[in-house]
C-alpha cells in the first residue's frame, strides 16, 4: 500500500469524494485500528460525530468496534446534540483522514492508476539486485504489486506480497497469476502472517512510515522478526520526515543521482486531469500545468513532494 509523502497529508487538503456511509467499505479488524486507538488522526469522538444520522445497522457495526471501555462514552457521542454544520464539520474530519484508507480499500483502481506512473529510479533495484538475488522476500504494504514485481525482475526466488486492503489485493492476485513465485498475504506491518526468520529480505516501498498505523516501532519490530539474521530491510522512497526516525533505528540512506527530472507519467490526458484534480486538488498548479501543457506527464517538483530516488537499509542482528 504506497504511502509516500505523497500520500500521506498531515491536514485535509482536498475535495474529498467519500461520504460517511463508505466507512462500511472497511472489515472489522480495520475499523478496531480507527476506533481503538485514534488512529490515522481520526478520535472516537470525532467519529461519533460524524456518525450523527448514519443508518442504525451502521451504527451499531460500529460501535461493536468500538474497545468495551470506550463504548458506553462512544455512545454517549452518538446521541449528543450537534447542529447539522458540526456533523458536516466532523464528517469532513473523518473521512479526510481516512482519505487514502479509503482509497485502497474503496476504489483500488484508482489508486493504481495513480501508482503505475510512479516510476521508480531504476537505479534501486539495480543496486539491490545482488541483495535479492536467489533470495525469498517480503513486501510489505505491496499495493498492487509495484515492488512485488520488481524483485522478481532481479532475481527473487519468492516475494511474499503482504497487503491489508482487500481492492488492492485483488489487483495483486489478477497480476500474480502471471507468476508462480508470487505468494499473497492479507496482513498489515504490526501482523505480518509470516514464521519467524522466514525471509532473506524484508522490504516496503512508499508505505513504511514511522507512524504506528503505518509501522513505527510496531511495524519495524514485525520485520525483523520475519526476517533472517545478517538480512536486510530495505525501505524504498521514505517520506523526508522520517529520515532521522529511521537513522536512529540504525539504517544507512541511500540516494541515487537524478540527471533528467523525475515525472509522473500518467495512462492518458484524461487521466492525468483526473488523478490531479482527485489526489492533488490541493496544489493547483498540478492542473494547470496539465491543462496548459497538455501532457501527460508531471514533475514531481510540480506536484510538491521527492521523487522515488532514494531508499535507506539496515541488517538484522539477533
Amino acid at each position: 500500500m504506497a504511502m509516500s509523502e505523497a500520500h500521506v497529508h498531515p491536514e485535509p487538503l482536498f475535495d474529498n469524494p467519500f461520504h460517511i456511509e463508505d466507512l462500511l467499505v472497511f472489515d472489522d479488524a480495520m475499523l478496531m485500528r480507527i476506533v481503538a486507538h485514534g488512529g490515522f488522526g481520526v478520535t472516537s469522538e470525532q467519529l461519533a460525530h460524524g456518525l450523527h444520522g448514519a443508518p442504525s445497522a451502521m451504527l451499531t457495526r460500529v460501535t461493536h468496534c468500538v474497545p468495551s471501555k470506550q463504548r458506553a462514552a462512544f455512545r454517549a457521542e452518538l446521541v449528543r446534540p450537534l447542529s447539522q454544520a458540526q456533523v458536516v464539520q466532523a464528517q469532513k474530519r473523518v473521512l479526510d483522514s481516512l482519505f487514502w484508507e479509503l482509497t485502497y480499500w474503496k476504489t483500488p483502481h484508482l489508486y493504481e492508476e495513480l501508482t503505475e506512473g510512479e516510476t521508480l529510479h531504476p537505479g534501486i533495484f539495480l543496486q539491490l539486485a545482488a541483495t535479492l538475488r536467489d533470495k525469498t522476500v517480503l513486501d510489505v504494504g505491496a499495493g498492487s504489486g509495484r515492488a512485488t514485481f520488481e524483485c522478481l525482475r532481479h532475481g527473487a526466488m519468492l516475494v511474499h506480497a503482504v497487503e491489508p486492503s482487500p481492492g488492492l489485493l485483488r489487483i495483486l492476485n489478477q497480476k500474480k497469476a502471471l507468476s508462480q513465485r508470487v505468494i499473497a498475504h492479507e496482513g498489515r506491518f504490526d501482523a505480518i502472517p509470516l514464521p519467524d526468520s522466514s525471509v532473506d529480505v524484508a522490504l516496503s516501498c512508499s508505505a513504511f512510515t514511522a507512524l504506528p498505523e503505518q509501522g513505527g516501532e510496531g511495524g519495524l519490530a514485525e520485520l525483523q522478526r520475519v526476517t533472517k539474521h545478517g538480512g536486510k530491510i530495505i525501505i524504498i522512497w521514505p517520506r523526508i520526515e522520517d529520515h532521522a526516525w529511521l537513522e536512529a533505528h540504525s539504517f544507512r540512506y541511500v540516494a541515487l543521482p537524478v540527471r533528467r527530472e523525475m515525472r509522473i507519467q500518467f495512462r492518458s490526458l484524461q487521466s492525468a486531469l483526473q488523478c490531479a484534480r482527485l489526489f492533488y486538488a490541493h496544489n493547483k498548479a498540478v492542473v494547470q500545468y496539465v491543462l496548459k501543457r497538455q501532457r501527460a506527464d508531471v514533475p514531481f517538483s510540480i506536484i510538491g513532494i521527492n521523487p522515488p530516488c532514494d531508499y535507506y537499509w539496515c541488517i538484522v542482528k539477533k
